[in-house]
């Protein structure tokens, strides 16, 4: 199988996109953290010295989607049209779950948008709460489902 990341002489290239046609591309990834009790009730009960860690890992979220292509080097810079996260309380863990679901009209796909944003947001968690527990742990991140382009829909 040839890998499209690389050329004839395997030296690395962006992928060309330029014949594709533009379709609407949404993926959607999730992940969760996990921690102590006392830094799922602090975070909970909107205690933490830092600030609301929900809400700013929400918008970390967004932030680390547009950012994906600044940070991963063969992703195309894109003009996403949507980012939506979605926070789940898990008290039975204790922690959260964290969704993101990113679209767009375009050549080519926003897997690794989705997946970013939840690794950025997770990790936004992480900082907000670690002085209360370094053991957390961020876990599963992956793929739920993708859907545009030629490679057509994928559902985990």
């Amino acid at each position: 199988m040839k890998l499209t990341h690389l050329d004839e002489n395997d030296r690395p290239l962006m992928v060309d996109v330029t014949i594709k046609d533009d379709t609407t591309r949404v993926a959607v990834a999730n992940g969760f953290i996990t921690m102590s009790q006392e830094a799922y009730d602090t975070i909970v009960s909107n205690k933490a010295k830092k600030g609301p860690v929900i809400q700013t890992a929400v918008i970390a979220a967004i932030m680390g989607a547009k950012q994906t292509s600044n940070l991963i080097p063969m992703c195309h810079p894109l003009m996403l049209t949507s980012v939506k996260c979605d926070v789940v309380e898990h008290p039975e863990l204790p922690g959260f779950e964290l969704s993101v679901l990113a679209k767009l009209t375009g050549k080519t796909g926003v897997e690794m948008e989705a997946l970013m944003g939840v690794n950025i947001g997770l990790l936004t968690i992480y900082d907000m709460a670690k002085a209360i527990d370094k053991t957390m742990v961020i876990n599963n991140v992956k793929l739920l489902s993708k859907e545009g382009g030629k490679s057509g829909r994928f559902e985990r």
